[in-house]
């Protein structure tokens, strides 16, 4: 299956339909319109904890004592593991819809690997983020082995999340020093 063939919409009546061809006409019209900013901010917390802003919602993230945390909060890379598996099941929903694969039950799980002296600055040759993350996802329905691979795979072309870490992506930051 090509890109092309996944760019057209099912005339259904489904809402992730009606939401792609909606953004699909919006798009065609303006192609600005395809570009979205996400933002966050932090403030630093009690020793390493921070709090998050992203719009209208609030997360808290800390670190479990080994870290030097007081284990009040997930830490960022479990934040992480969930980014990863919340925009899954997003891509999943939206997908099936689009290829008409029915999906009764979703579940996924994740794990990631990190070798905290990549962190701590213990051994230069070893990165500080994950060296492995492993996601088992679980589906049930009454469409064929196949069709769920296909899915599967049409979800991994295309969560936002899994493209971050698949992918370099630029991260600029500016130093700001206030007194």
């Amino acid at each position: 299956m090509t890109t092309t063939e996944l760019i057209s919409i099912p005339d259904t009546d489904g809402k992730f339909n009606a939401i792609a061809s909606a953004t699909a006409d919006a798009v065609a019209a303006k192609a600005s319109n395809a570009e979205v900013v996400f933002s966050a901010s932090a403030v630093a917390g009690e020793g390493v904890s921070s709090e998050i802003a992203l719009r209208s919602f609030r997360v808290s993230v800390d670190e479990p004592p080994t870290l030097g945390g007081n284990d009040t909060a997930a830490n960022p890379v479990e934040y992480y593991l969930a980014a990863l598996l919340s925009c899954q099941v997003v891509t999943y929903r939206f997908w099936a819809e689009r290829l008409g694969i029915v999906v009764d039950d979703l579940k996924l799980s994740a794990e990631g690997d990190l070798d905290v002296r990549g962190f701590f600055g213990l051994d230069a040759d070893v990165r500080p983020g994950f060296t492995a993350v492993r996601v088992a996802v679980e589906i049930s329905g009454p469409a064929s082995d196949d069709d769920y691979r296909r899915l599967q795979e049409v979800v991994e072309q295309h969560c936002p999340v899994q493209d971050l870490t698949a992918n370099p992506t630029p991260v600029t930051t500016e130093l700001r020093v206030t007194r």
